[in-house]
């Protein structure tokens, strides 16, 4: 990696396998698997695939909420996927997400099994699947993918750029740091301005967009995300902090967060999760370990 600001790319790109900082035991500019591995199969018709990162964590919100509303169809086994040890380049991964990243889900409930892959995708499936969290035309169904796919387009922004240049990168560059610090803070502007005059991102109803979102700017404006709350003055987005505590609060959101988690507080951690009982007698601090 060259460190100067008069770098020069070279004709052609070549791979260094140190590059990538945290995560360069994991990178690499090849797609596939890298050993064999098959997928553990639970009960329950819908089998996730995960780890409790901004992006699994929406998908565990929304199986919670649904099964909140009372659908027994959304009960769910949740295995976990740890990615810093490269699991998400098993052969049985890869065969349902060929991108390996977390979340991916099998639908086993129908005669043929359906792999769906990328959280907002996930998200839509199950809304449609159950008419639960996406308004059904109209508007208003406009209105909640728009945002949906707000977070799907802005987060790697948050994530891929400044969480990167900011929290992983091996050396600190002012360029790449300030570049994505503005956009992130841009972002931040933009949620603000219109929760000012929305309940929820969609309107007056809680839907999958506030799902895809919460997870990734809800946890930044808290200071929880790369350390960055003082850098990125995350006080000052008034509103988004309103809407964030109103969705924390919910109950679903609560046990959503806990799924495949393996970091925080040891009552936090629900390394898989395979019935609704688990919460009870299978987090880190119950099972002592």
């Amino acid at each position: 990696m060259a460190d100067s600001p008069n770098y020069t790319p070279p004709a052609i790109w070549t791979w260094q396998r140190e590059n990538g900082g945290r995560f360069a035991s994991i990178n690499r500019p090849i797609a596939g698997a890298t050993h064999d591995k098959p997928l553990p199969v639970g009960r329950h018709p819908l089998q996730l695939y995960s780890l409790a990162t901004p992006n699994g964590v929406k998908v565990t919100v929304m199986l919670e909420e649904l099964l909140a509303l009372g659908h027994a169809g959304a009960e769910y086994d949740a295995w976990l996927v740890p990615i810093n040890e490269g699991a998400q380049f098993g052969s049985g991964f890869v065969e349902v997400n060929p991108n390996s990243k977390i979340p991916a889900l099998m639908d086993r409930s129908g005669a043929a099994a359906v792999r769906v892959f990328e959280s907002g995708a996930i998200l839509q499936y199950l809304a449609e699947k159950f008419g639960a969290f996406l308004p059904a035309g109209g508007a208003a169904r406009a209105e909640c993918l728009s945002w949906l796919f707000w977070q799907m387009g802005s987060a790697p922004f948050l994530g891929g750029g400044f969480g990167h240049f900011y929290a992983y990168a091996p050396t600190k560059l002012e360029y790449p740091i300030d570049r994505y610090a503005m956009e992130v803070k841009r972002q931040l502007d933009v949620l603000d301005r219109h929760l000012a005059e929305h309940r929820y991102l969609a309107g007056e109803d809680y839907t999958i967009a506030d799902m895809a979102v919460w997870p990734w700017y809800g946890t930044l404006v808290k200071g929880q995300l790369y350390e960055a709350g003082e850098f990125l003055q995350v006080h000052e987005y008034k509103h988004v902090l309103r809407w964030t505590d109103e969705i924390a609060g919910r109950p679903a959101v609560q046990r959503g967060r806990m799924v495949n988690r393996t970091w925080g507080q040891p009552s936090s951690q629900l390394h898989e999760r395979h019935e609704a009982s688990d919460f009870d007698t299978k987090t880190q601090d119950k099972l002592g370990t």
